[in-house]
This record gives structure tokens, sequence and C-alpha cells, in this order.
């Protein structure tokens, strides 16, 4: 599993600049789902070789009549206790408040792995102010510069020393693809039926708590054997509608689901047909196509909804997982094991797609036929010139094209090449990333 690291501290410290950081864009936020403060978001970073989520939450307002501990409890405590690590962020500019004394007193208490940030530290290195921080009894201060980069890195290996250690991706080693047990995750909202349907996968009545308070972080693994193959069956935590989050850790069971969904090869949406396609699924739906896993989707209790609502259904499916269109849609009912077969038979189906092996040869005349019958669109006095493409990895896989000027093909026409690669490989339910590589022209650099 990914471990997690929580930024907390008191507003205006520059956790948000710290987290754009971190995740090396402003575009990295994977997840800002109903229910959660405004302020508190997911996002998916790395460090050489270590992988990590990161959570970004809500500053602590000192002026809560309910007092910073209390607002702390409600507002961060979920994150502390989701966290592997946490990194307390101060501003060396503003220096030590009561309200960081506060904090690190709640920390303590908390018994976590704390590493101290002592931001918009620029310059300030050596500085005397440093000093006073510590004060705090959290360890020694970290100065760093969140807005410029300095000190990210040696503040991040310090986070991540206590983390455990990375573990290699199921599936993304082509030699054991086929030795190590398929994991498939099961993703949806609470009362959809994931539970239901892991007891009917099972055999038996097996009660899996995912979604209770001060439950386990990590996602539960179930081993199965089906048709001698070896599956791991992860449970994954459930989201609940907003205005249903009560408990303050229940706002956080959604790193339970980002961990099971970057651990897993296939990841089961559960889609429930009576409450319809809702915000929470779209958003695991694009962390899926993020994370690059294969996916299949199901929509249970189908026999409960009358012909109106399926067709209902099937529009909304349409349109608000459109970019889903290549994952398989099924219609099951977990409770009275309708469907599940064919269900097996999609999960099989994009889990080969995943991991299949496209020979260099092949690829390269697909290319070449694709670019006869459409020439990529010229762009000023250049045509992209595609010369030969090879396999740059599984799970997802990857296409790697190599050429001239490649810079210039627009996305329209890499939709299309993946449609060509797509259909002679017969590739469901997994998505097909292409990487274009230009070579460098020997005559850039002579003068005219």
């Amino acid at each position: 599993m990914k471990p997690v690291i929580a930024l907390v501290g008191r507003p205006n410290v520059g956790k948000s600049t710290l987290f754009n950081r971190i995740t090396k864009t402003r575009d990295a936020i994977v997840a800002d789902f109903p229910g959660l403060t405004r302020d508190r978001h997911y996002g998916d970073a790395r460090l050489d070789e270590h992988e990590f989520i990161v959570i970004d939450t809500g500053g602590f307002e000192p002026e809560k009549p309910s007092g910073v501990v209390a607002e702390m409890a409600r507002q961060a405590s979920a994150a502390v206790a989701e966290a592997d690590a946490v990194i307390f962020v101060t501003d060396i500019r503003a220096g030590l408040s009561a309200q960081d004394h506060d904090i690190a007193r709640y920390l303590r208490s908390r018994h976590k792995h704390v590493v101290l940030a002592v931001n918009k530290a620029e310059g300030m290195g050596d500085s005397p102010a440093l000093a006073e921080f510590h004060e705090l009894g959290i360890g020694a201060p970290h100065p760093v510069s969140a807005a410029h980069g300095q000190g990210v890195r040696s503040l991040l290996e310090a986070a991540l020393a206590a983390c455990p250690a990375p573990a290699p991706v199921a599936g993304d080693d082509a030699a054991d693809a086929g030795e190590r047990p398929i994991r498939i995750a099961v993703a949806g909202r609470p009362n959809v039926g994931k539970s239901t349907l892991i007891n009917a996968w099972l055999g038996e009545e097996r009660l899996i708590a995912f979604d209770q308070p001060g439950t386990t972080r990590d996602a539960i693994v179930v081993p199965f054997e089906r048709d001698g193959r070896r599956f791991e069956l992860i449970d994954t935590a459930g989201l609940r509608r907003k205005g249903r989050v009560f408990e303050a850790v229940e706002k956080f069971s959604i790193v339970k689901t980002l961990q099971a969904i970057a651990d897993a090869n296939v990841v089961l949406l559960l889609i429930d047909a009576v409450q319809g396609v809702s915000e929470q699924d779209a958003h695991i739906a694009g962390y899926i196509l993020e994370a690059g896993r294969a996916v299949v989707v199901a929509v249970n209790k189908w026999d409960a909804v009358d012909a109106y609502q399926r067709q209902m259904l099937e529009r909304s499916l349409e349109s608000r997982l459109a970019f889903l269109k290549f994952a398989s849609v099924l219609h099951i009912s977990a409770l009275r094991r309708q469907g599940l077969a064919p269900l097996w038979k999609a999960i099989a189906q994009a889990h080969a797609s995943a991991v299949v092996k496209m020979p260099t040869p092949v690829l390269t005349r697909l290319l070449q036929q694709a670019v006869q019958h459409q020439e990529p669109r010229r762009a000023g006095r250049f045509r992209p010139k595609m010369r030969y493409a090879h396999q740059g990895g599984m799970n997802p896989p990857i296409v790697v094209i190599h050429g001239s000027s490649l810079d210039h093909v627009t996305p329209a026409y890499k939709r299309y090449l993946e449609g060509r690669f797509r259909e002679h490989f017969g590739l469901v339910g997994t998505p097909l990333r292409i990487e274009l590589r230009s070579g460098r022209n020997p005559f850039d650099d002579k003068g005219g």
C-alpha cells in the first residue's frame, strides 16, 4: 500500500503551496470529494522509488469557540490517524504562536512520526530564528521554502524514513505477471453491495469491516482461488454521500480506497442501480484512470429497478463515466448471485489486456499502416514523422513511438492511434498510454 503523509498547521503557513510542490503541479490534485472540507485535498507524489499519497488539510482556526484542540480533533484528527507520517508546517517569518504549541502538543499525544517544517525560510537556513522552534519538542526543525522548493527533498526523506519500504506493484513486472495472484480491488459507496459480492464469491458469510471509525488503515485482503487461478480480493472503504458523513474519521476513508486502487491489478467499480451514478463514483473512476489500472464497471441491484430507471441509469453511465468507455459494464445482483460468471470473464479479460505483450515488429507495422491511412497534421513547416514503436510497460500497457517533430502530434491523432492498437490487440478494460519521443536532429546545431 502507498504510505500517506498529512500536512498540518495553522492557516497561511504555506501548506497548500507545499502540497503543490510535493505533487509537482497544481493539477496533481486527484480528489475533492463532496463531504470533505474545501481546503482538504488528496494528491499522488513520488520521491525516487517511493510513491505516496499527500493530504492537504485545512488550517486550524484559533477563533473557533470550541478551541484549537477541539477544532483540530474534528478537522484533522482523521488525517493524522490515517497518516504514516505527519509534516507539521510552521512559518519562520511569523514566528511561533500559542496555536503552534497547541498543535505540537496534540501531535505528540498521537504518537505519530512528525517532521517539523519551518516554511518561508529562503535564505534563512542559518538564521537564529530557527532556534525557537525547538521549543515545540517534536525534533529538529527543517527550514524549507515551499514556494522555491528549497529543502523540500530532505524534508520528504525525513518523513518517508518512518514509512513502509516501497513494494513493487503487482503486474508491473512482466516476468512475474503470470505467477503472482491477480489483485482485485472492489470500490464503491457504502451499502452498494461490496461485502455482499465478496461473500457471494467466497461462498460464505464473512463480515468485513471497512467503513468504521478506528478500523485499520489498510484495506482488507482476502486470498481466493477460482478455476486454478489465485486472486486477492481487496475490500475498500465506502464513500458516503454529502451530509451523511458524521464521524471525522469516515471523511478520510477515501485514503483506503486510493491505496487499494494503486495496489490492484484490476479495479471493480461497483455502482448502485437504485441510487444511480454519483459524483463519488465519477471521482473514483477518474482516479482509476489516473492510476492506469484496469477496470470493470458492475451495476449492482439491477433486479431492483424498473425499465425506466434502467434507461436513465444507462444515460447517466454514458455521460458521467464517458472517459471509461473502454471498460466493460455489467449488470449484476450480488444478493441473488446473478451475473457473477460474466463478471469474472470481464475481470479476466481486463487483466489479460493490462498485461498483454505487444511485439515491436507488430507495433511498428500497425503504426506504419495507421500513418499510411491517415498522416498526422502538418504544423507549420513541420510534419511529424513516426518511425517505429515498441512496448514501454504493462498494467497499463504503454506504447512508445519514436520519430521526429512528434511534439506537434495532436491529441486527436493520439486517440486515433490508440484506437488502431486497441482494435488489433483486442484491448478491453484497460487504459492504453502512448508516449511520443522525438529524436534529436543532427542539423539543428549547424548554421545555414
